[in-house]
């Protein structure tokens, strides 16, 4: 089938349905997600076509909400060409699909801290239909959807007299990567308060990831173990397969997993983390929610607040799904919303945000 003829429509005849542009070197690839987009109501394919420099000189003339990605492409792959396509997408959400996207794949995480929204494992041709169709549809949705901006809560809670922070705990999920290394871009190794992170990501990623994270914080990155010591200058992140909490061992404190389930459904969930933290470290603490689906973390965010802490959530605007950090910003608790990397400037000032 051959690729629509790509073109804008004329202005004030936009149908209300999500734009996506589909990216693939592959005719019949590109021929069978447009088939599952538009089976859709919801969905226009707005334009489909077959290399990097062919989208990009799409998205010069066209807006879209969403653009599903193949990496494996000649010439430029997707990977090297995501972080033109996201500065032309303007806003675009970025769906990988690639047959590189496994369980545990590199690729994955590279286009993740790329920026890319999220991923899909492209099943061979003959296993388009049904459940990878479904899967592609509702990542779209989740991603694309043009929800109303909430209205986020004047007032932020009280906080003590207390001006320093002794350790960091940071919430993330979808969109997350890509905003922690924003972040952590802007923190110094000369801050040594340690980090505590909490991303929503299977097992079998995290020794990729905690690896990506070392060399982008400039710091020993661990996957959390059971009785394993917090201590300076490093980062912790909790294992895809259970919560973190910290407990005090009298001389510091130190890491205990739990399986206990949490509010959110998560596992791992960013809220067991911020109530330990809450509890041992009062207002010395700060908390940070990043970009992700969902309401994880405001629960524990609020008991931050209450005890003192410091909580920052990411901004909307530079945010893949603003569901996180929107939620701690509707219900009152956030004390500053900020783009990745001016909370890393604030981390950096080892400064409570005014």
């Amino acid at each position: 089938m051959p690729d629509r003829k790509l073109r804008e429509r004329p202005t004030g005849a936009d149908d209300g349905r999500l734009r996506i542009l589909i990216v693939d070197d592959s005719a019949v690839a590109r021929a069978v997600i447009a088939r599952a987009i538009e089976a859709n109501p919801r969905f226009r394919v707005s334009g489909s076509v077959p290399h990097a420099a062919a989208a990009l000189g799409f998205l010069k003339e066209n807006s879209v909400d969403g653009i599903v990605l193949d990496i494996e492409m000649p010439g430029v792959t997707g990977l090297d060409a995501l972080p033109d396509l996201i500065s032309e997408g303007r806003g675009a959400k970025v769906l990988i699909v690639s047959s590189s996207c496994g369980d545990g794949a590199t690729a994955t995480l590279e286009a993740l801290s790329l920026g890319a929204a999220d991923t899909l494992v492209k099943p061979e041709v003959g296993d388009f239909a049904g459940r990878f169709s479904g899967q592609l549809v509702e990542k779209l949705a989740r991603l694309c959807d043009r929800d109303p901006s909430p209205e986020v809560a004047g007032s932020i809670p009280s906080r003590s007299a207390a001006e320093q922070f002794e350790i960091i705990a940071i919430g993330a999920s979808t969109g997350g990567i890509h905003a922690l290394k924003q972040m952590l871009a802007e923190v110094p190794a000369s801050v040594t308060m340690p980090i505590l992170v909490t991303q929503h990501l299977p097992e079998s990623f995290m020794p990729y990831f905690a690896a990506q994270l070392a060399v982008l914080a400039r710091r020993p990155c661990d996957i959390a173990e059971d009785h394993m010591r917090v201590r300076p200058g490093r980062i912790i992140i909790a294992p895809g397969d259970a919560h973190i909490r910290v407990v005090s061992t009298g001389e510091g404190c130190a890491v205990r997993l739990s399986n206990k389930p949490a509010a959110s459904g998560c596992v791992p969930s960013v809220d067991p983390m911020f109530d330990s933290v809450a509890e041992l470290f009062g207002p010395r603490a700060l908390a940070v929610v990043l970009s992700g689906m969902g309401r994880d973390g405001s629960l524990g965010a609020a008991t931050i607040a209450k005890r003192g802490g410091s909580v920052v959530v990411q901004d909307q605007e530079s945010s893949v799904v603003w569901g996180m950090p929107g939620s701690v910003a509707v219900s009152g608790n956030a004390h500053a919303i900020l783009p990745p990397a001016e909370i890393g400037k604030l981390i950096a000032a080892r400064k409570r945000p005014s």
